[in-house]
């Protein structure tokens, strides 16, 4: 299966490229819309300006199963995410300011290069605040051969202006379920309308790609794949968040519930985020997941 931006009509990709880029002047492309002239080179509320900054990328082993395989996924980290979880898992990447401030071309030759290592996807780790910049690489990489499945792991808090315009060019949705209600949201992650705009996001990302698909080797080809951190006491929502992707996206719904929370970053000045997650409150997430039907994995 080749990735669905070949699949396009001629010219269509670089049109998409041109009404993302118009997006960021003034800057909607993400849910906060802070509406800097980001093509002066003004940042916004993302620190980023015209061009995306890149953390790091490699041939990622750590990725869920169907993603990783074999050979590694191309994982691309893009720094200065729009969201500012206190207790982000990823911090030294996503919440960095330091890394390299990447042109199109200097991004379209680094997608080619995870390509050529053999990758067996491309992995965007949080994407949604360049996406303008990401489709504008793809529109110089597609006419030098590049043709890696598209990932856009994300974390859920993505515009549905920005999605429909990547309608037809991600192959793979891979975002976050953080929350379900406001208040959490607010306080952890500095953005009060996060399961608003979550929700329906994943409606759209349901829509466009559909139930994930993994082919005969246990490769993901399309579709979506959530990821949901338990965090401790409760906060991440995970009964509500079982029963909302089991009733309004799909019985048949891929879920990473996963494990692996730690008080990272500014955690400690936040308790209870200041704890592990508990032996008890993680089994009650993987049951309420259970019950509700959908498929777990990792």
């Amino acid at each position: 299966m080749q990735a669905a931006y070949l699949n396009l009509p001629p010219g269509e990709l670089a049109q998409r490229a041109e009404r993302l880029k118009a997006m960021l002047e003034p800057c909607t492309l993400c849910p906060r819309g802070c509406k800097a002239n980001r093509l002066s080179g003004k940042p916004g509320l993302c620190k980023t300006g015209a061009h995306a900054w890149v953390a790091g990328f490699e041939a990622h082993h750590g990725e869920e199963a169907c993603i990783s395989g074999w050979k590694g996924s191309g994982v691309v980290f893009f720094s200065r995410c729009s969201l500012h979880c206190v207790y982000c898992q990823n911090a030294e990447l996503s919440q960095a300011f330091d890394g390299k401030e990447l042109d199109a071309p200097a991004l379209a030759a680094l997608f080619l290069r995870l390509q050529a290592e053999g990758c067996h996807n491309l992995n965007l780790v949080t994407p949604g605040h360049v996406a303008a910049q990401i489709v504008e690489a793809l529109v110089l990489a597609v006419p030098q051969g590049l043709t890696l499945p598209l990932v856009y792991n994300t974390s859920g808090y993505d515009s549905l202006e920005t999605l429909a315009l990547l309608d037809g060019i991600v192959d793979i949705y891979m975002p976050d379920l953080k929350y379900t209600d406001s208040k959490s949201a607010h306080i952890y992650s500095g953005v009060k309308n996060y399961p608003t705009v979550n929700r329906a996001a994943l409606k759209e990302m349901q829509r466009q790609v559909g139930d994930l698909q993994v082919d005969e080797d246990g490769l993901a080809r399309r579709g979506l794949l959530v990821r949901h951190l338990v965090l401790p006491n409760r906060i991440a929502g995970s009964i509500a968040a079982a029963r909302f992707l089991a009733e309004e996206i799909s019985p048949r719904v891929h879920v990473n519930v996963m494990d692996q929370y730690w008080p990272a970053h500014l955690a400690q000045q936040f308790p209870p985020l200041n704890r592990k997650v508990t032996g008890k409150e993680m089994a009650e997430a993987r049951e309420a997941f259970r019950n509700a039907g959908l498929i777990q994995m990792n």
